[in-house]
């Protein structure tokens, strides 16, 4: 399973909001809004409750809320970026939260649950490319950026 294969261009965007708590019902309400989930209401009771174990803020300016869900078939990230940083995300760091990457795969999907976040992680782990995707203005960008839509392979 690549990157490509479960980031939707729709759910890739520029957060309105600066607060943790409203920077995922954003992200949520997006994800329903394309149909991807059907039971919002879980989904954020779900995602709310595991942020209430440990914050998702992973540092150097990532948080990465994930979950497994009954309400999914098919994996599925959406990201959000906040170039100005969202200050009370909770980081393990301290630092701000300036791109926020939604998992939600299905419940018994623990295996792509890992593999995705790995892949993910891979994606961010120099500051450059994390940079890089702060530095984009639009779905289109964003998406390109994860899935390598633009990289000569």
């Amino acid at each position: 399973m690549k990157l490509k294969d479960v980031v939707s261009k729709e759910c890739c965007f520029l957060l309105n909001e600066s607060r943790k708590t409203e920077v995922l019902i954003e992200m949520m309400e997006r994800i329903h809004a394309e149909g991807l989930v059907a039971d919002l209401d879980n989904l954020k009771k779900e995602i709310f409750y595991r942020e209430q174990l440990m914050s998702t803020g992973i540092g150097v300016g990532i948080g990465l809320p994930h979950v497994r869900f009954k309400g999914v078939d098919k994996p599925l990230i959406a990201v959000g970026l906040k170039k100005s940083g969202i200050t009370d995300y909770e980081s393990i760091d301290k630092e701000d939260v300036r791109i926020v990457i939604m998992i939600i795969v299905g419940e018994f999907q623990h295996k792509e649950h890992i593999r995705l976040l790995s892949q993910v992680m891979e994606k961010l782990k120099e500051k450059e490319d994390r940079e890089t995707l702060i530095q984009s203005e639009n779905s289109e960008e964003i998406y390109n950026f994860l899935t390598g839509e633009n990289e000569n392979d």
